[in-house]
């Protein structure tokens, strides 16, 4: 092989570099921008894919959604049925008188109930009312009676309660005075 001269071998260098180096523009200005715009397209078509999959599944699941909103109003129609409305003292005594038959609890009184805001949830869509009774019952009748009420009306909840001998009763005399205040959701009126 003939040898190069010096000056054919610096231009065979400078164009070696400058082919490099224009290379070197082309992936930097050309081919790297573009590959970026490809990740980001398969990242944006792999998220529209996912939404795509629960637009899906939403529209599949959809008469399932209906069912169960539609047993739940059922519930909450079923549920709402024996809460308090209309006259609040005639529900709360026919109330109380309806569910103590069976129980040998004596409650001769019971009070005006009183409503407001529901206290112990807050923003709860349902107002409260608040009552009191007095009796006398046995210890194990009393309890039944309170077990059954609280099972029976699920929205309501017995607080407050004292329970006494019996003024003037011997100690053989195994009666007891209770005074306890009922709290009870208030069916809110159809607008």
């Amino acid at each position: 092989m003939k040898k190069i001269s010096q000056e054919k071998r610096n231009q065979l260098i400078i164009v070696a570099a400058a082919t490099v180096a224009v290379l070197g523009l082309i992936y930097f200005f050309l081919i790297q921008p573009q590959y970026d715009s490809l990740t980001k397209i398969a990242s944006a078509k792999k998220a529209a894919d996912a939404k795509l999959v629960n637009i899906k599944s939403t529209i599949t699941n959809a008469g399932t959604v209906a069912n169960n909103l539609s047993e739940t109003a059922s519930t909450v129609t079923q549920s709402e049925e024996d809460m308090a409305s209309g006259d609040l003292y005639s529900w709360t005594y026919d109330t109380v008188r309806r569910f103590k038959q069976p129980y040998r609890v004596e409650i001769p009184d019971v009070s005006h109930p009183t409503i407001g805001e529901m206290d112990l949830l807050p923003s709860f869509p349902y107002k409260q009312i608040r009552f009191g009774i007095t009796g006398t019952a046995y210890y194990h009748d009393l309890g039944k009676f309170m077990s059954d009420f609280e099972n029976t009306f699920p929205h309501a909840r017995l607080v407050h309660l004292v329970v006494e001998p019996l003024p003037g009763a011997d100690t053989t005399n195994e009666k007891l005075s209770f005074r306890m205040e009922i709290i009870a959701l208030v069916k809110s009126n159809p607008s």
